[in-house]
């Protein structure tokens, strides 16, 4: 299956919004910064998924991205509870 010009574009910026989400988690100044990042990369991920699971008509990736979704939610909090923990 061929993807189309939008599907090229989605994934081009998909792309992009990774990139610049890791440059952020990489030059944040400060631990809330990288966290921030990586919420925003475990966000971007998901999506990718979704869109993954749009372009090649599987709906198995739907339940892949919902489970990854579940487990970086409860990752970030638990890091950003770390990093408030270490501000006293």
């Amino acid at each position: 299956m061929k993807p189309n010009l939008l599907e090229i574009a989605a994934f081009t910026l998909l792309g992009a919004a990774l990139l610049l989400g890791l440059l952020r988690m990489v030059l944040g100044p400060k631990a809330p910064d990288r966290v921030v990042a990586a919420d925003t990369l475990s966000v971007i991920t998901a999506i990718s998924i979704v869109a993954l699971a749009y372009v090649t008509q599987n709906p198995l990736y739907l339940d892949v991205a919902l489970v990854y979704a579940v487990l970086a939610f409860v990752a970030i909090v638990a890091i950003a509870r770390a990093v408030e923990g270490n501000r006293s």
